[in-house]
């Protein structure tokens, strides 16, 4: 269901190492068919090794594992240094599927070793997580909300900072009334991601449902706008009540109504609570734009 994310997972002691011409075949063409594999040719004596290497580590690190890093002394690996056509340190090879992908020399600034990792992340793709997202995404519709939750955290073990996945989980607990949990878990997002779109979603998503726990009969507040269309608090109710059921498109047309009707009661809660439900939804949902179109004729007329 992952595809090759477990494949692009760093073993414990391997995201960057040394090697040998023993090894090499392993260490690097082997592994370069799961994940790209940068190898930087150095020895000790060689100044710029010494600037480079840490810079390198540095990337390659804080690509969390989407690369690897073998490093190779030229001075006791020859042959490998021969095979490729090492000239002068430091030189650095990148491998992916087996076969050297891409290279450069010399000392480079982090800006550019930043922009070569993250050249070889495109080349490999992205580990078969945006396919575990699409997957996850399937299951939720579908209420499969376990196994979609369990997507999702796959898909954080990986990716802490994925804010996707961090949303998706969130909403699956929501989904299921777990409302506290999902609660926590937006609440102890990681500061990266904090204010991230698909967390803003489900934030209102919560809020949402949070409402709904209090949500009155849809029936005997339809009884009552009958009798009294003029009542504001009603028709704010009814919207709350109908989302809560999943007429989103019924709780739309009440709120503009009562937009339309008074936009100011209440401190503008109608505008406001159509841009929650707004936020709820995906942005490319065509109640959002319809909505908003809507909103925006009565904004401006």
């Amino acid at each position: 269901m992952l595809g090759n994310m477990d494949a692009a997972a760093p073993v414990t002691g391997a995201l960057i190492k040394d090697t040998t011409e023993a090894e090499f075949m392993q260490d690097v063409v082997e592994a370069s068919q799961e994940v790209p594999v940068i190898v930087d040719f150095w020895a000790p004596w060689c100044g710029p090794c010494r600037t480079l290497g840490p810079a390198l580590e540095a990337a390659v690190t804080a690509a969390k594992g989407k690369v690897r890093m073998v490093k190779v002394n030229v001075d006791e690996n020859q042959t490998i240094a021969g095979q490729l056509r090492i000239q002068s340190i430091p030189t650095v090879y990148a491998f992916y599927q087996g076969r050297p992908v891409d290279a450069f020399q010399g000392a480079l600034p982090a800006s550019q070793l930043k922009q070569f990792v993250d050249k070889l992340i495109g080349l490999a793709g992205d580990g078969g997580l945006g396919e575990a997202l699409d997957e996850a995404e399937r299951l939720l519709a579908e209420g499969a909300l376990a196994e979609a939750a369990q997507v999702f955290a796959a898909i954080l073990a990986e990716e802490p900072e994925n804010a996707a996945a961090l949303g998706g989980l969130a909403r699956a607990q929501i989904v299921g009334g777990a409302l506290d949990q999902a609660e926590a878990l937006l609440n102890g997002a990681p500061e990266a991601i904090a204010k991230a779109q698909e967390l803003e979603a489900a934030r209102a998503q919560l809020a949402l449902a949070r409402q709904a726990e209090n949500a009155g009969p849809v029936d005997e507040l339809r009884t009552v706008l009958a009798a009294e269309p003029g009542n504001h608090q009603a028709r704010y109710d009814l919207a709350k009540a109908l989302h809560a059921k999943g007429d989103v498109a019924g709780a739309i047309d009440e709120l503009l109504d009562l937009f339309r009707r008074d936009r100011e009661w209440n401190d503008g809660a109608a505008k406001a609570q159509l841009f929650t439900i707004f936020e709820s939804l995906k942005p490319n949902d065509p109640l959002v734009a319809k909505g908003r179109r809507r909103l925006s004729s009565m904004i401006f007329a």
